[in-house]
Formats: C-alpha cells, sequence, structure tokens
C-alpha cells in the first residue's frame, strides 16, 4: 500500500482549513524551555551575548552536481548575480500567482555544492522539482531531528548581541579572519573545524556556526567557556522565539500550495510532511485559503527579486510591485488590554485565550484578524511578549493606508468561537485588543 499524500489527506479532510484547524498542536522545539531564566536570557542579546541551539528543528538539503546552482535560480525569486562559494543568501520561492511558498538560508558550500537551510518548506520544494525536473544535480535531504531515528549531520549554534564577536574571538583557535556580511568562512573551535557565518538577528553582529554533529558537545563547551567573561546565556525555548518580534521578520506563512496546479505537489508530498501536519490558528477564519497567502512585496523582499528574469510568479509578482500592497507593521498591544488577559483567569465567568509568557505559541501557521471601524483591515502574525521592550508586539500586514505608526487598530485575540480541535487551545472567549501601528522593525537599531 502506498504511504498516503498530503493530497490524500486534504481530501479527507475537504478544505486546507479544516485539514490544519485539525492537526494537534505544534512541532516540538527540543531544547530547554529556560537555561537561567527566560527574562535574563532575552536581556542576553541585548546586552550582553546569548547562545541559540538551532540544531534540530530545520531541514538541511544538499545539492550537488554541475546544475546544483540552476534549481536555485529557476525556481527563486531572487537576484543570484555574482553569487559565488562562501557566501548565503535568503532564498525565495513563489507559485506561479506570485505567492511565496516558502523562504530560507541559501549557503554556497563550494563549486557544485550548496545548501539549503530552514523550515521544511522550501527546500521540499527544491527537492520536489529535483526529483521531477531535468536537472544535473542530486539532492541529499537532513530532515529534522523529529521526522528521523539518527542524529542531524551537523550541529548550528547562533551567537548573538555586543559582546558576540568578542566571544567568537575568544573561542576560534588563532585570529578570526574577517568575514563579510552574509559570508561565511571556516574556523576552528576546540579543535574542531567548523565554519561561520557572519550575520545579524537583533541589532548587533552575530555568528552561525556549524560542524559535525559528533563534535557538537565539544564546541558547545568552548563556546560556553569562552564567553563566561562576556556574560553569555544560552537560550530557552521561552527567550529564542521571542527574538522574532523585535527583530521584524515575519515567520510561517502558510505556504501556497493548495491551488490546482500544486495537486501534483501535494501528492508527492507526505501525509505527515510539515505541510500537511502543521496546525493552522489564530482568529483570521477566511473560507478561501488564497486568503492566508503573502507575497514577496509585502514582506519586505522586493528588494532583492530579480524582475529582469524569469522564475515562477514573476509576471504576477511585477503587477504587485506596481499596485497598492499592505504595509510590514509592528503592533503594540494595549498595556491595560494585555493585562486584562490575565485578569481574566482571577475572577468568576469567561476567561480569554491564556497568554503564555513569552509567547503563546499554538499553531505554526497563526493569523489573528486586524479590524479599523469594525472592517478587516489586516493580518497580525508573529507575536510576543518581549522584556527588552516591556510590551507585547506583534508583526502584521495592514492595508497601505492603516501603515502610518501611531494609526489605532483593534486585534481579535482568540480563536473563532473560542473553541479548536487543537488540543494546545483551552476553552475561551474570545476578544479584542487595541493596537497602534508602528515601524516594523519595532527596535530602531534594527531599521
Amino acid at each position: 500500500m502506498t504511504d498516503p499524500s498530503l493530497e490524500d489527506a486534504l481530501d479527507a479532510a475537504g478544505s486546507p482549513m479544516d485539514l490544519l484547524r485539525e492537526n494537534r498542536g505544534r512541532h516540538p522545539y527540543p531544547v530547554p524551555s529556560e537555561h537561567t531564566n527566560w527574562i535574563e536570557e532575552e536581556r542576553s542579546w541585548r546586552e550582553t551575548c546569548s547562545l541559540s541551539d538551532l540544531s534540530h528543528h530545520q531541514k538541511d538539503l544538499y545539492v550537488e552536481g554541475p546544475d546544483a546552482l540552476a534549481v536555485f535560480v529557476d525556481l527563486g525569486a531572487n537576484d543570484f548575480e555574482g553569487l559565488e562559494p562562501g557566501q548565503a543568501k535568503q532564498f525565495v520561492a513563489c507559485n506561479t500567482d506570485g505567492y511565496l511558498i516558502g523562504d530560507a538560508i541559501l549557503f554556497y558550500l563550494d563549486d557544485e555544492r550548496l545548501k539549503l537551510t530552514g523550515t521544511p518548506i522550501a527546500p521540499n520544494w527544491v527537492e520536489y522539482n529535483l526529483e521531477t525536473g531535468d536537472y544535473d544535480a542530486v539532492a541529499t535531504a537532513d530532515e529534522r531531528y523529529h521526522d528521523k531515528d539518527e542524529p542531524h549531520r551537523t550541529f548550528r549554534y547562533q551567537l548573538q548581541g555586543p559582546n558576540a564577536l568578542d566571544v567568537m574571538r575568544a573561542a576560534v583557535e588563532g585570529s578570526l579572519p574577517e568575514i563579510p556580511f552574509f559570508n561565511f568562512a571556516e574556523v576552528t573551535i576546540a579543535g574542531v573545524d567548523v565554519r561561520a557565518l557572519k550575520h545579524s538577528m537583533a541589532s548587533d553582529v552575530g555568528f552561525e556556526i556549524w560542524g559535525p554533529w559528533g563534535a557538537s558537545e565539544t564546541v558547545r563547551e568552548a563556546i560556553l567557556d569562552a564567553g563566561e567573561d562576556h556574560g553569555l546565556r544560552q537560550l530557552g525555548e521561552k527567550s529564542y522565539k521571542a527574538q522574532g518580534s523585535e527583530k521584524g521578520w515575519i515567520a510561517r506563512p502558510l505556504p501556497a500550495i493548495f491551488g490546482d496546479e500544486m495537486a501534483e505537489y501535494r501528492e508527492w508530498l507526505d501525509g505527515d510532511s510539515y505541510e500537511a501536519s502543521s496546525t493552522l490558528g489564530g482568529s483570521f477564519a477566511a473560507d478561501d485559503v488564497s486568503e492566508y497567502y503573502l507575497n514577496p512585496i509585502e514582506l519586505g523582499y522586493e528588494r532583492f527579486v530579480d524582475f529582469d528574469r524569469d522564475f515562477p510568479g514573476r509576471d504576477a509578482l511585477a503587477e504587485m510591485a506596481e499596485s497598492s500592497q499592505r504595509q510590514k507593521v509592528t503592533l503594540v498591544w494595549d498595556d491595560d488590554d494585555v493585562i486584562d488577559l490575565f485578569a481574566s483567569l482571577l475572577r468568576d465567568g469567561e476567561t480569554y485565550k491564556y497568554f503564555d509568557l513569552s509567547m503563546p505559541y499554538w499553531a505554526v501557521f497563526h493569523y489573528d484578524e486586524v479590524l479599523k471601524g469594525g472592517e478587516t483591515v489586516g493580518l497580525s502574525k508573529y507575536f510576543g511578549y518581549t522584556y527588552n521592550e516591556r510590551a507585547v508586539l506583534s508583526l502584521a500586514l495592514v492595508d497601505e493606508e492603516y501603515s502610518e505608526p501611531g494609526t489605532e487598530v483593534t486585534l481579535v485575540w482568540g480563536e473563532p468561537g473560542g473553541e479548536s480541535p487543537n488540543p494546545k487551545v483551552e476553552s475561551h472567549t474570545q476578544t479584542e485588543i487595541s493596537a497602534t501601528v508602528a515601524p516594523n522593525p519595532y527596535v530602531e537599531a534594527e531599521r
């Protein structure tokens, strides 16, 4: 018997929304909730230095062969001009209507050898096209830890904060080479040859470090020792996820793969794939799955879309770029309304959807409705409390006329009807949160 596919699961559920709303919870994040305490951990990337373990929740797709780069050029909306070994870039893939399938980070490892790293959505799409297309290249998938029995092929750590450069210099044997932004180089830590990508996730210079899985603890201990005099703290799940609302990157859009033209791809995807098993949640409830789709223009990716060549969705994206689009903004939740969420737990009667600090994360694809004058004017996505700003922030897309900082809008909080088949959701009463539009990113140093 053939294993069921995403298309089979979709046929049984009736619609993409029914399938995804009925999924059970979220994907596990296999790091401790806290290493010390989440407040001090959050402070570290702003004041000293933080160390995150990214080794488990991402998929690596290695692509090798003469056409290794060609498949990314064919599928990606990016400008690949000048990309060479030792460099990385954000890879963005769209469907033929210009809506985002997924994005991930593309590493140009060596001649004819690249690696795509991120949630499985973009790597799965590339892997499918390699298998079904005419490319002189092969793909080797290193799945996330909970999608297989064996360990990951590599570990991946992230150093971030004003002291990250000092920690890196202390950890590396010899001198740390000058690495341009979003380039990577080989360095040695505790006798282990690793690669280090220079980037930024929270205002300051940061690094992603990866190497052979068997040396993960050796390298981690060396980094912790090097950071002891620099205020280094390890991030647990509660603190790590709070970085997104400060940085301004809208994570986990629902992939635009549910149209008729993508049926063969859904037949290729397993019925328990990331795309099939991830949960849809939040107050926004649409009858047409396309209303959950996002496009690269509104997400702020227009600056690296290459309109001078052909790629899936190119013409549709060109039209979007010429028309009014929703704007990416930060919503600052009203303090009194947030307090009322907690206060509802302490009084008789209805309670509102529980807000678990720092981020009440019960759905992978989270969409909340944003209102103005009772009419829908946008969608709120990634959200959470940040101790560094002493505020609850969410990253949203709103109609252009309501995108001016200082504009007052309303966010609908809680599941439709206050109920969900997702066991992570308790019975509650839906409520409204007043919010103020602010720039994205919210932290001035990030802009």
